[in-house]
């Protein structure tokens, strides 16, 4: 009894025999197989380096007197709201002051986020049908500010967005709403710039750099000149 006991106490301490040792091993070696299998079957994703956006196409009045209707005019490259705005507020916050409000006529925005996070702060967005003109951006900075801008759409030809962008950050003529300017430039063509596709031949000055639109907003004359117009990302 005490010599069957012992060999029962020394063998649970002791632990398997050798034949549960070799399929421990074996076990430990499938699933170091296993591992390897599943680092090559799901490898690391590489990290992306972000770019930079564009920077935003810009003409602005800067006769703070005789503002009118409009400060300027802004030409987005997408109706994408969230991706369109940072780039905006980028120039506008060192000029006007921080952005921290927007707002817009939904009829040309399609997706209208509550808040947009732009560099170092928070912007946030309200909306409003029939009180904010459908082709304008309403912005007020920090200290109550309000800056009212053009919004040229985005598949506009170079040539109608020069016209547009000058008519707006211009001092000369009667103070026209965005609107208006829209539908006068939509007269000239006899066609609505929102419906008149690209010319694929058409040069592809407005994506940026020393440009024909630069040229053509800031070679406006009438009082009180050049001088009076910021142009900036084009």
């Amino acid at each position: 009894m005490d010599s069957t006991e012992g060999i029962s106490h020394t063998g649970f301490h002791a632990g398997s025999s050798p034949a549960k040792d070799d399929t421990r091993a074996a076990a430990q070696v499938a699933r170091r197989q296993v591992r390897t299998m599943s680092a090559t079957l799901y490898p690391t994703v590489p990290h992306r380096e972000s770019v930079a956006a564009p920077a935003a196409r810009l003409a602005l009045k800067t006769d703070g007197a005789s503002r009118g209707l409009l400060d300027g005019a802004w030409w987005p490259r997408s109706r994408d709201l969230l991706g369109e705005l940072p780039a905006l507020t980028d120039v506008l916050d060192p000029l006007w002051g921080r952005i921290t409000r927007i707002a817009v006529n939904p009829e040309h925005w399609p997706v209208i986020p509550r808040e947009i996070p732009v560099s170092g702060h928070i912007v946030k967005v309200g909306w409003f049908t029939s009180e904010i003109d459908p082709h304008k951006l309403l912005l007020l900075s920090y200290g109550t500010s309000r800056w009212d801008l053009l919004v040229v759409p985005p598949e506009t030809g170079a040539q109608s967005a020069a016209r547009l962008m000058a008519a707006a950050s211009g001092h000369g003529g009667p103070p026209l709403t965005a609107s208006a300017l829209i539908a006068a430039e939509a007269a000239r063509h006899a066609v609505s710039p929102t419906d008149q596709a690209l010319d694929p031949g058409e040069p592809r000055e407005y994506e940026g750099g020393a440009s024909a639109v630069s040229a053509a907003v800031t070679g406006q004359t009438g009082p009180p000149g050049p001088a009076s117009r910021l142009i900036i990302g084009m």
